[in-house]
């Protein structure tokens, strides 16, 4: 089990609200280090575009030439 599937949505922390009434997000996420909020867009990334370890590096290509 990844990471990633390991992480659960609290529903008891769930608000539903209208998109006219102000946000705390700001205020949450200004609270959070630089290095924290860079972990949770990684997690947001990973969740969005899936991850895969195999395909997390770069592809290498082998091209073989012929001499005349």
């Amino acid at each position: 089990m990844s990471d990633i599937d390991s992480l659960k949505m609290n529903k008891a922390y769930l608000k539903i609200s209208s998109l006219d009434e102000p946000s705390d997000e700001k205020d949450y996420w200004l609270s959070k280090t630089p290095s924290e909020r860079l972990e949770a867009v990684e997690i947001m990334r990973q969740i969005i575009y899936g991850y895969d370890p195999s395909a997390a590096r770069l592809q290498r290509v082998l091209e073989v030439a012929q001499l005349t």
